[in-house]
């Protein structure tokens, strides 16, 4: 399921370079699709990623998980997202939105897992790259509130 066909009636917002789009530890509960250009994701300091492949949604944890925002998120060039505003109402009414979106997130945490199996085989035979996975999987399966922050 396309997500920018699926919220094509959405507000969108631009972004200059450096722009904010959401800052972490703040808000909360907005979604945001991007349209084109690329977004830096930042946590606790260290940049973890840049997103440029259009349809890539951002937000979705503190919607889904009813916090704040874990990271921060920058645009890197000129880009421009689409809004959901107040995403988890928005979503209580839209199923095949709602359903994109659970489809995307399963399918981010299948891919982690796998990625954490190769690591694992990898690292087969040395315990203190092991007893680092043993808690990455750990905590992949907690319920958000059992995980330490951070």
């Amino acid at each position: 399921m396309d997500l920018l066909a699926l919220t094509a009636t959405q507000d969108g917002r631009n972004l200059g370079p450096e722009e904010v789009l959401v800052t972490q530890g703040t808000g909360g509960g907005d979604l945001y699709i991007l349209e084109y250009g690329a977004l830096t994701v930042t946590r606790d300091g260290i940049e973890i990623a840049t997103l440029s492949e259009p349809g890539t949604l951002v937000g979705e944890m503190s919607v889904l998980l009813g916090t704040h925002y874990s990271a921060t998120v920058r645009a890197a060039r000129d880009s421009r997202v689409r809004v959901i505003r107040e995403a988890k109402r928005y979503l209580a009414n839209d199923p095949e939105l709602t359903l994109a979106i659970a489809a995307l997130v399963a399918g981010r945490l299948d891919a982690t897992s796998a990625l954490m199996v190769e690591m694992s085989r990898e690292h087969a035979g040395k315990p203190s790259e092991q007893g680092l996975l043993r808690r990455i999987f750990s905590a992949l399966l907690l319920p958000a509130e059992e995980r330490e922050p951070g």
